[in-house]
């Protein structure tokens, strides 16, 4: 056991110890006479007790420690416990009981929707879930009784589970009742036996036992069913060779570990191959075409750009093929992984088939992405439709496109695609285009993309595809039933979670009703060696976040027996790559609303920044969310050239603590587009400034003025 656990228990013994110390006359006192009334009448005495221990847990009264307590005082050990654990138990049942005919159906009908999957936790493995909370309760007792009431747990688990669950900690606080009714003294030396410190001892390590021992069960019931190997092939498999998988092995192998990565497809995932790179190779072409259109507006005569679409996506496959050294097999090889081609398939918690090799390992990582999700719309089975996944085969330029999606995929290809020739209509059943950011920021995208030409049909939902006459046409229903005719569709309306073909159902890993991998605090999958990181386990799916998750999901499967690790989302940013750019970190104005939290907002525009008026993008603004009269950053947002970039200051600021003062007392080179984060920083102080304290500075400054001013009017005047 580690040192720091062991000073606590002892701090906190010795804290208890002092407060019963304070008051242990008269507890004593009492006790005493408590003692000779169950010497008298033991029947009545505790019969009496019984049934005023019962009566104060059904009706949740938050006295159960001091009554426990009590109990070992007037009883003395085995038969205190006997008593407390009846009556705790029948009591806790009542009010179980009481509040499922009061409130279960009025609470179920009211909170339908947000009790659905805590309903179907508890039905499922409700029992185990309570006995949890019995021995470690994080939450008190009176509440559980109340809250498992409302669900649809059995009675006869409830009581049986919670007699269960209770009864080491009935015998800790029993016991230092006994102890303390044992005394014979009240002096200093009395109070502090060998016995009552170890109860006190007892009290503080208990929740510690108790959570090695919930843990203990939970590992016996995950791993029943499967023989542990005796030796082992590799300390860690990890499945999937995307962000998540690839920094995954390179964090086992840089500490040394023996680690296998399994990759069915190719090395360097969505982002390399379909995702990230690509599309910003495209975005790249796209907005040279824009420049060399907007070139007369630096004093340049240019000739109208002609784009050869082939030459294009050619140039994008070179752009993957220069990165994928990165994250090839020989590099990764050589840094001592090793890899394996082949659809991975997990047929133990510690065994992993590929390829009908079975490779025996200590823990695994699933790090399997995600895939663009086609919803089942009537007829896009006889559509010849894209996804990000087979768009960058194209090598003929849609005349007409239509997109399903104005998320951050379907905007930066919509824009992409309308700049390089074809006409774009862009289909969401939301009202307004990226909907995760605040309509501010929607609408200037939205003013942007439709003086590009595209059409943007937002409050629209695709019912139908149909082929007439050669012409491929989308049933539309919103405001107005439309039928859009198109040469190509392009499916962007979300991605899921790689779980199939993994075997996780048959070793007991639990998929969510999102449709990704179950994972707690720690990565961990419901198999506490087996964890998930990256798309395949959410809640973000960005490569940054993957690779983010990957170093607590890497360290905690190899090290998680010394030290475990929680992953940290408090500051996650994110951008979409349009022209201009959005990127965000933190709290939303929605977001903010939504969580009853007070804000302000300093918005800045980069339309009056020197650099952006130089660089001809002139455009956007900068919106920092702070507490009323505080600089503390809530969240920012950033829309205008550069964004992106411009963001990552923000991130370390708020990943540090500092408020908008330390961005505004930090030098900015001149002329940067870095200086808009300044400037919104200085508009925040003007906003925040002072004012009694400047009305003062003020009066003396003018009667400074007045001094000068008397001796200068003694002087001749010409």
């Amino acid at each position: 056991m580690r040192l720091r656990p062991i000073l606590l228990i002892i701090v906190v013994a010795l804290i208890v110890a002092a407060v019963f110390y304070v008051d242990v006359q008269q507890f004593l006192q009492a006790g005493v006479y408590l003692q000779s009334l169950y010497a008298e009448q033991p029947l009545l005495t505790a019969g009496a007790f019984f049934l005023l221990y019962t009566l104060a847990a059904a009706l949740s009264i938050p006295a159960a420690w001091v009554l426990t307590v009590i109990a070992g005082l007037i009883f003395g050990l085995w038969t205190g416990v006997l008593l407390v654990s009846f009556a705790s138990t029948i009591g806790a049942t009542l009010a179980f009981l009481l509040a499922r005919v009061l409130l279960r159906d009025w609470v179920q009908s009211k909170f339908a929707g947000y009790l659905k999957t805590i309903n179907r936790g508890i039905e499922k493995d409700g029992g185990f879930y309570l006995f949890s909370l019995r021995l470690i309760p994080v939450i008190p007792f009176v509440v559980i009784n109340l809250v498992m009431g409302l669900t649809p747990l059995k009675t006869r688990i409830f009581y049986w589970v919670s007699q269960l669950g209770m009864f080491p900690a009935t015998i800790v606080y029993v016991n230092v009742g006994a102890e303390l009714g044992a005394l014979e003294e009240l002096s200093v030396e009395g109070v502090l036996t060998p016995g009552l410190i170890i109860s006190f001892m007892l009290l503080a390590v208990f929740p510690f036992i108790a959570r090695s021992i919930v843990e203990g069960v939970q590992r016996r019931r995950v791993y029943r069913d499967f023989d542990k190997p005796r030796q082992f092939d590799t300390n860690m498999v990890v499945i999937g060779a995307g962000s998540a998988g690839l920094v995954s092995a390179y964090i086992a192998a840089a500490t040394k570990a023996r680690v296998t990565l399994v990759e069915k497809h190719k090395m360097g995932g969505d982002c390399l191959n379909t995702g990230c790179v690509p599309s910003k190779a495209l975005i790249r072409a796209a907005k040279a075409v824009k420049e060399v259109k907007r070139a007369g507006e630096l004093g340049i005569v240019a000739a109208q750009p002609a784009v050869d679409f082939p030459k294009v996506m050619e140039r994008v496959q070179r752009v993957i093929e220069e990165i994928e050294p990165h994250d090839s097999v020989e590099r990764y090889t050589e840094l001592g992984v090793d890899c394996l081609q082949g659809q991975a398939r997990i047929v133990s918690p510690w065994q992993v088939e590929v390829g009908g090799e079975v490779i025996r390992a200590r823990s695994i990582v699933i790090a399997s992405g995600a895939s663009p999700f086609v919803p089942p719309i009537p007829g896009i089975e006889n559509v010849d439709y894209l996804t990000s996944e087979n768009l960058w085969e194209l090598r003929e330029l849609p005349t007409r496109l239509l997109i399903m999606g104005a998320g951050p995929i379907g905007c930066e290809l919509a824009q992409s695609f309308q700049r390089l020739g074809s006409q774009v209509t862009l289909v969401d059943m939301m009202p307004r285009i990226l909907p995760r950011e605040d309509e501010d920021v929607s609408d200037f995208i939205a003013a942007k993309f439709a003086g590009e030409g595209i059409d943007i049909l937002v409050n629209h939902k695709s019912v139908g595809f149909e082929t007439r006459e050669g012409e491929q046409i989308a049933l539309l229903e919103g405001d107005a039933a439309k039928q859009v005719v198109f040469d190509k569709l392009l499916v962007a309306v979300g991605r899921k979670a790689n779980v199939a073909g993994l075997g996780l159902g048959d070793v007991g890993v639990e998929i969510t009703p999102e449709g990704t991998v179950g994972v707690d605090e720690f990565l961990r999958t419901r198999i506490p060696n087996i964890y998930a990181c990256g798309d395949v386990a959410g809640p973000y799916q960005f490569t940054h976040t993957a690779s983010h998750q990957a170093w607590y999901a890497a360290v905690n499967a190899l090290f998680g027996g010394f030290k475990k690790f929680k992953v940290d989302y408090s500051v996650i940013p994110w951008a979409t790559f349009t022209d201009p750019e959005v990127a965000h970190v933190g709290l939303s104005e929605e977001d903010a609303r939504q969580a009853g939290i007070d804000y302000e907002v300093t918005k800045y525009g980069i339309d009056d920044l020197d650099r952006a008026i130089a660089d001809n993008a002139a455009e956007g603004f900068v919106k920092v969310l702070t507490p009323p009269g505080k600089d503390k950053i809530l969240g920012a947002t950033i829309v205008g050239y550069h964004a992106s970039d411009l963001l990552t200051e923000f991130v370390t600021a708020m990943k540090n603590g500092w408020g908008l003062g330390k961005i505004l007392g930090t030098i900015h080179s001149y002329p940067t587009v870095s200086e808009a984060n300044k400037f919104v920083a200085g508009d925040w102080r003007r906003a925040n400034a002072p004012e009694k304290l400047l009305a003062l500075v003020k009066s003396y400054h003018n009667w400074r003025l007045g001094k000068a001013a008397g001796k200068q009017a003694s002087l001749p005047v010409e």
